[in-house]
């Protein structure tokens, strides 16, 4: 059970600690609770039902923040049959804001990078809240031209409010940094597997965010700016966050119709931070699928269809 209840979810909470009292009455005492608890299980289920497949916009850009949702170190720990960190960028030092490193799953061999955020305050401050510096984007380019050297695929793991803003990052090159793996990524000659499992914000989710499929986990969002900052310029008013969501289309619904988002992987019910290793086995199962469907494509097909795709996302032909 998750320890942050959203407002939304209080229905839902409230049912699963009604089921733990009558376990607990049941265990403590010689009445029989069994038929009472199977009616609240199925009651459970069915306002979790109720409430997931009616979520607004902003309600999924909670989910995709939600304090205990999974992070990629997280999925890693529990998609992977064998990981081995690497670190530093071979030029200034290791951003902890972003995890690479050759990760195996059953037979197939892979280098994952995933942006990683923290739980606590102290923990937020060593991953700096998952707002990558130029290192951190640099240190994943090396481990994908790793990947190249090596032929085994790359995988992504999107999950960052932005890269990081401050003098220090545009002195050490952000812009340039980013820009770099944009085009780096466009000509890879691996196969690249983007899975957005949170917030997918701005340059900083670009940043390691071309590939030839962009995969994106059931509550999480996507978008050139967060609602926030939308509101902020359109409506003088960051208050208008909702509206803004609703305006800007962040979901992976929304992303699916728009043609941006290629595939959109169903969490456990009542979403992610409520089953770990249900939602990695999900994750695992489609990064080998997916993998498996790109492996007969040469690899000239494979970088023109991939280019192809770019240059089609926001392309609009008049009548």
């Amino acid at each position: 059970m998750s320890k942050t209840v959203l407002e939304f979810e209080k229905p839902i909470h409230d049912l699963e600690q009604k089921i733990i009292e009558m376990e607990i009455m049941s265990g403590d005492s010689d009445v029989d609770m069994k038929k009472e608890i199977k009616k609240l299980r199925k009651k459970l289920v069915e306002q979790s039902i109720k409430i997931t497949k009616n979520l607004s916009r902003w309600q999924r850009v909670e989910l995709a923040r939600h304090a205990d949702r999974p992070h990629a170190l997280d999925l890693i720990d529990l998609m992977c049959d064998s990981w081995v960190e690497l670190h530093g960028d071979r030029l200034f030092g290791d951003d902890k804001a972003i995890v690479s490193g050759i990760a195996r799953i059953g037979e197939q061999r892979m280098v994952i990078i995933g942006q990683q955020k923290g739980r606590s305050t102290k923990d937020n401050l060593y991953r700096n809240f998952g707002m990558p510096y130029p290192e951190g984007y640099r240190k994943a380019l090396r481990h994908m031209k790793l990947a190249e050297k090596y032929r085994i695929p790359v995988v992504t793991l999107v999950d960052t409010i932005g890269a990081y803003p401050g003098l220090e990052a545009e002195e050490r090159g952000q812009a340039e940094a980013i820009a770099r793996n944009l085009f780096e990524m466009s000509h890879l000659s691996v196969p690249i597997i983007v899975i957005v499992i949170g917030e997918g914000a701005s340059g900083g989710a670009l940043g390691i965010g071309v590939g030839d499929r962009l995969i994106m986990l059931e509550n999480t969002w996507y978008s050139v700016i967060s609602p926030e900052g939308c509101a902020s310029i359109l409506y003088r008013d960051a208050t208008q966050k909702k509206k803004a969501a609703e305006a800007m289309r962040v979901t992976a619904k929304d992303l699916l119709e728009m043609g941006i988002a290629d595939r959109i992987i169903d969490e456990p019910l009542g979403g992610a931070h409520r089953d770990y290793k249900g939602t990695a086995k999900i994750l695992k199962e489609v990064i080998l699928e997916e993998l498996d469907a790109i492996s007969g494509t040469s690899v000239e097909e494979m970088i023109e269809k991939r280019i192809h795709k770019i240059e089609n996302m926001g392309a609009w032909e008049g009548e």
